[in-house]
């Protein structure tokens, strides 16, 4: 999903916004709001599975505070390890949607 957002983001760069006809701008908005909705959606599951992820994460070092157990602390670290890069793919796909919306107000304008 991340090579995709991207490969759009460059489409969307380089496309001249100012030559193009009041229907292809319409057209080209309608399809521009399907991916916007396409990339919402998998922005919002990324966000729900990273919060679950932090939260198991955090609940687990609490855990292991508390009981002291080797296995409770493997566990903890495991968690930050998959969080990590859940963190970076959700900070992808948040500020390729940010830069969507403004080519999209660019396009209806």
């Amino acid at each position: 999903m991340e090579k995709r957002l991207k490969d759009y983001l460059q489409y969307m760069e380089a496309l001249k916004t100012d030559e193009l006809t009041e229907e292809e701008r319409e057209c080209m908005a309608a399809k521009m709001l399907i991916q916007i909705q396409f990339f919402q959606h998998e922005r919002l599951i990324h966000l729900i599975v990273t919060v679950t992820f932090a939260l198991l994460t955090v609940i687990s070092i609490f855990t292991f505070l508390s009981l002291a157990q080797i296995g409770l602390l493997l566990l903890s670290g495991l968690l930050i390890i998959l969080l990590v890069p859940y963190i970076r793919h959700y900070y992808i796909l948040e500020n390729g949607v940010q830069k969507l919306y403004t080519y999209y107000d660019k396009l209806v304008e």
